[in-house]
């Protein structure tokens, strides 16, 4: 069967992946935030960048994009990816811990910056109900543009950061019950502003809400169990994939955004043992999509409508970055945030967010906003989210880099996230709980990591802090905490196995004490060269014990077993661990370590 294929049809698609393939490592060798290429490429492939001289000269339509609106219904699962990995990196804990910020300190952001700009439009002589409707787009900062500058600048936790992101969490769950209200007074011509109506179709967003915790909490777990046991990598992401869609989905069905129901099902997930390999899987298609995003951001810009009234634009734009900061900053005062987090956050969410294109849009289709003000206000809304890296650079610069606590009530850091683990085994088989069981008796912190779900469900049920997940993978180990771990402890029974790991491991923390299980002495040594610190071979440690046992039975006393048992084990541990057998790396290693 033979089909025939047209490039056209995957132009941009290409266009897109080489704008990545440029961007990203140009952008990041110039140490700038690659969200300003993605949206300056946007402008320039739009149609009202070089699409707009297609025209007269053909050739330029190679280089622009042809379909705008797929690329945005595409580009709106970065969102979603965005906030699942969100959820998935917070708990209800925290989340519950943060209550008086998200619903306090983001309520009142909120309310008071729609009231402002409201207000605003209607001394210009915009209508009472077409003013709030831009009031509302316009209160909303970005999530897709923030949170990744928080992440990639390390600032996420900080008094800032997490000031940032709980009245971000608020305003994405203020988006349905907005969309929902235009919608009513579009229906009723603002007649019935105040009916019960209004209430009542606020009832399919709670129930689909509720409907996602409780399905959820029965459902996730026990698929992500079933296909783990499957041992296959495709299978894993395809549930992956199928978990953060899904939820999606649901929640738009019930009225509410693809974001929220992504963020509840990370919420759900960031409790379980697949935590860090879910993100691990997701990761990828976040980044990528995010990319995407961004760059349909850039195509939405209108420059004819910049260059016909450029005054009206920038002003736009500058008062709303004005207003949303300053509004921002005194909410941030009044809950107790000191002056340089205050205003740090209040750069992050001076810009538009994406959900300014959803909320006009509405209010357009609607006949709420008259189309040619829309427009006019997208325009704007666009150009302060371009602004945002920029605005983010200069609240850090005013903020200060230092990352604390102060201001908000402190998050509870669990062995479980890994992040104050200072030992990380890998490996829970019989080996591993016994380290774990004398790491314990000692008081000191660990977390474990297995392939083996059946295993990882037994330890969870015992109260073990133990992830499912592949070890040989870099990322996976930074998300169980070996960025900050003392030491790292590889139990494995697969030679190959280990050897990947400690290799990945010593190539991440130089610094780091690694102790690996070996087959025999050979692998041992082999470990030695790959950077292990100490390797323990079995062969050698069931000999020492067979010997121990024997030595004691014949009569020999104990005080001299002991001292000859240690005295043979490192007879033993030198003559596996002398840099004439190693060579080189171990000896670059041992340097590392001494600086």
């Amino acid at each position: 069967m033979e089909g025939h294929v047209s490039p056209g049809e995957y132009k941009d698609v290409i266009l897109f992946l080489a704008t990545a393939g440029v961007i990203v490592p140009l952008f990041r060798r110039w140490r700038i935030s690659p969200i300003l290429g993605f949206l300056g490429a946007g402008v320039v492939l739009g149609p009202f960048g070089l699409g707009a001289l297609s025209d007269t000269f053909p050739w330029v339509g190679y280089f622009t994009i042809d379909n705008p609106q797929e690329v945005g219904q595409l580009a709106e699962f970065g969102v979603v990816f965005l906030l699942f990995m969100i959820g998935l990196e917070l708990s209800w804990e925290r989340l519950r811990l943060m209550r008086r910020y998200v619903f306090g300190m983001g309520a009142l952001q909120v309310g008071l910056c729609i009231a402002a700009i409201a207000g605003v439009a209607i001394t210009f002589g915009v209508d009472p109900v077409a003013a709030v409707a831009i009031g509302a787009a316009l209160a909303l900062s970005s999530t897709a543009v923030v949170m990744p500058i928080l992440t990639e600048q390390k600032r996420q936790h900080s008094t800032a950061g997490r000031a940032t992101f709980s009245v971000l969490l608020f305003q994405d769950l203020a988006v349905a019950p907005i969309l929902i209200t235009l919608t009513i007074l579009g229906r009723s011509g603002g007649d019935q502003a105040f009916s019960p109506k209004i209430f009542l179709a606020f009832a399919p967003a709670v129930l689909g809400i509720v409907g996602l915790v409780v399905f959820g909490r029965l459902l996730l777990r026990p698929m992500l169990k079933s296909v783990a046991r499957a041992k296959s990598e495709e299978l894993f992401m395809a549930a992956c994939l199928l978990v953060v869609i899904g939820a999606g989905l649901v929640s738009a069905l019930t009225g509410l955004s693809m974001a929220l129901g992504a963020f509840i099902a990370g919420l759900l997930l960031a409790e379980t043992e697949y935590r860090h390999e879910v993100e691990v899987t997701i990761e990828p298609f976040k980044g990528l999509l995010l990319g995407l995003f961004f760059l349909s951001v850039g195509i939405g810009l209108d420059l004819s409508i910049l260059a016909a009234q450029p005054l009206l634009v920038l002003g736009m734009a500058v008062g709303m970055i004005v207003l949303n900061a300053s509004v921002v900053f005194g909410l941030a005062r009044l809950f107790g945030l000191r002056s340089p987090p205050a205003i740090e956050a209040g750069l992050l969410l001076a810009g538009g967010g994406e959900f300014a294109f959803v909320i006009l849009s509405a209010a357009m289709g609607d006949g709420i906003v008259d189309r040619a003000i829309g427009q006019t206000v997208l325009v704007a809304s666009t150009l302060s989210m371009m602004c945002i890296p920029l605005l983010a650079a200069l609240g850090l610069k005013l903020g200060g880099r230092k990352v604390s606590g102060e201001g908000l009530s402190p998050e509870p850091a669990p062995v479980a996230d890994g992040g104050t683990a200072r030992v990380l085994v890998v490996g829970y088989g019989r080996v591993g709980r016994l380290v774990g069981e004398m790491l314990s008796r000692h008081d000191i912190p660990w977390v474990a990591a297995e392939r083996d779900p059946r295993l990882v469900e037994a330890a969870r049920r015992a109260g073990e802090s133990i992830f499912y997940g592949d070890a040989s993978r870099p990322e996976f180990l930074r998300r169980c905490g070996l960025g900050t771990a003392a030491s790292l402890v590889v139990t494995m029974d697969a030679p190959e196995g280990v050897e990947v790991i400690v290799a990945t491991a010593r190539q991440m923390r130089p610094d780091l004490t690694i102790v690996a299980r070996a087959r025999d002495a050979r692998h041992a040594q082999r470990l030695y060269e790959l950077g292990a610190t100490d390797a323990v071979p079995e062969t050698v440690e069931a000999s020492l014990q067979l010997s121990e046992a024997v030595l004691v039975e014949i009569g020999v006393p104990m005080g001299l077993i002991i001292a000859s048992i240690h005295e043979r084990r490192d007879e033993f541990r030198k003559s596996l661990n002398r840099p004439e057998a190693l060579g080189g790396r171990v000896r670059r290693y041992r340097r590392n370590i001494e600086v």
